[in-house]
Parts: C-alpha cells; structure tokens; sequence
C-alpha cells in the first residue's frame, strides 16, 4: 500500500479536511472578496467564531470515523 494511502494521509480521517475547512469556506465564500488579503482576514475572522459545539460534534464524528477504519481494517 503506498503511503499516501496510509491512515494519516486519509482526508476521510483528517478533522480539518473534511469539516473544519466546509464550514470556513461555506462562511468565507458567501460573499465575495476584493482582495486576497480581503479572504485572509474573513478566514481569521470566521477561524474565531468557530463555536465549541462545532468543534465538539466535529471531534465527535472524528471518534466515529476511526472506529469504522479500525473495523472495516480488520474484515
């Protein structure tokens, strides 16, 4: 298996792949930006009101994906 197929390389089991960066670019993305610099601050902006419940269900649903790595591993 090459190792860009190893678990650590997975977006399925990267938090930041697969969650935190669609609800930055969901809130980043609904308006439009003049500047690169303009995107930079409303990723930092929205990077701050990210609220602990969204990081909670994402840690959560993290926990659960590993689970089903580790089982469908071992079929």
């Amino acid at each position: 298996m090459p190792s860009t197929e190893w678990p650590p390389y997975s977006p399925i089991l990267n938090p930041m792949d697969y969650s935190i960066w669609s609800i930055l670019e969901a809130r980043t993305c609904a308006k439009r930006h003049k500047s690169l610099k303009a995107l930079k601050e409303s990723l930092r902006r929205e990077w701050n009101k990210i609220l602990m419940t969204e990081l909670r269900r994402v840690s959560e649903n993290f926990t659960t994906r590993l689970k089903l790595c580790i089982t469908t591993d071992q079929v």
